[in-house]
């Protein structure tokens, strides 16, 4: 049975929700909950349309797929950045000298820091990458947004693609989450770099 997920985007420098009313008595936090911080960090993603519904509803389709575990409490940050900025990240933590679609950073917990809370890591896109590679496919950039959304997330919770089964299996869970948004397959036209 899929766990029920509730993403919740939030755009940096917005104001926290407010509270409930006295009388209303707040639902305790559902199993499986994945909460989603945007942050828009650099580019222009003015062309992806409603970024916090889209990234939302990527998220919460992960989070509700039987095959994906997801623990209660858990959060990411998706971060909206540009070609530069990837760039230095990627040259920084990988080694490579070029701007890639998305990179994700898992977090590490420091030896000896208490495991309270579930905070999963970040995902970091590249808008001119993002834009390039969904229009040179003839595909919705939205749709590629939310590819590369599930596809962080994935690895942010040890999904990897090293070996050729890896990256047939996640490939498979990405077509499966995608398709109960009614994103079609990302592989089936071209590969993704």
């Amino acid at each position: 049975m899929p766990a029920e997920a509730h993403p919740q985007t939030r755009v940096a420098g917005d104001s926290p929700p407010a509270p409930l009313p006295a009388d209303v008595a707040a639902e305790p936090e559902p199993p499986g909950r994945l909460s989603v911080t945007l942050v828009e960090e650099d580019g222009d993603w003015s062309g992806f349309g409603a970024l916090d519904e889209a990234i939302g509803q990527a998220a919460a389709a992960l989070a509700q797929h039987g095959q994906v575990l997801v623990a209660p409490g858990s959060e990411a940050s998706v971060v909206l950045g540009s070609d530069a900025l990837v760039r230095r990240l990627n040259r920084t933590y990988r080694g490579k000298d070029a701007a890639t679609n998305v990179l994700s950073f898992p977090f590490q917990r420091p030896p000896g820091a208490p495991e309270e809370g579930a905070y999963l890591g970040d995902v970091v896109l590249a808008a001119e990458t993002v834009q390039l590679e969904a229009d040179g496919r003839g595909i919705e950039r939205k749709q590629h947004l939310q590819h590369l959304v599930v596809h962080g997330l994935l690895h942010l919770l040890g999904y990897d693609h090293d070996t050729d089964s890896e990256a047939e299996a996640m490939e498979r869970l990405e077509v499966d989450i995608l398709a109960t948004i009614g994103v079609s397959d990302p592989y089936a036209a071209a590969a993704v770099p």
